[in-house]
């Protein structure tokens, strides 16, 4: 891996690094609680806590093993309507982990699938990986049925792996391998 940052195209998206200015969008996705309801992490309630998370993405891109969050950007409006990333990335495994979010206002229309396809493809060839995890609440069926069109596999239950809301969550396991 380079140290540039791999802006990504799709026919109807551009996954590219998340700046400062995308702080309120960001403010607007991670606020929603209908979105962050599955996302294994605290909702973000002001704009000073989107400008800190946008400056911590952007030194996981510094990191002795980077991880790689995207913006993804509506191409025909520029809008940002959620976020990708590969994290956790173990190089000698050649393992990494996959975590999402998408706007309520775009849920249902092929987005994530498309991002996550082109995220997982960059991944395989520019990380190279192996394996790639997903850790999806077992609610979530959006998300599962998702991670089934992508390739991936449900590999158990981890018990209260998640804690988000006051609370631990259980989380399903899922897989991606290359094969």
């Amino acid at each position: 891996m380079d140290d540039g940052f791999p802006t990504l195209s799709t026919p109807r998206l551009r996954l590219r690094e998340m700046v400062g200015d995308d702080a309120p969008a960001l403010l607007a996705l991670r606020g929603d609680p209908e979105v962050m309801r599955w996302c294994g992490d605290d909702s973000v309630a002001e704009l000073a806590q989107a400008q800190q998370l946008i400056e911590v993405y952007a030194a996981w891109r510094r990191m002795r093993f980077p991880a790689t969050q995207w913006a993804l950007e509506r191409r025909e409006d520029g809008r940002l309507i959620g976020a990708c990333a590969l994290s956790n990335w173990k190089p000698v495994c050649g393992s990494c982990t996959i975590s999402y979010e998408l706007a309520r206002e775009a849920w249902g229309c092929g987005y994530m699938h498309e991002a996550l396809e082109a995220a997982l493809a960059w991944g395989f060839e520019h990380m190279r990986l192996h394996r790639v995890e997903a850790r999806i609440h077992p609610e979530n069926l959006r998300s599962a049925a998702l991670a089934r069109r992508l390739g991936f596999v449900r590999e158990g239950l981890l018990r209260e792996a998640g804690f988000w809301g006051g609370r631990h969550h259980d989380m399903a396991a899922w897989g991606l391998l290359k094969s």
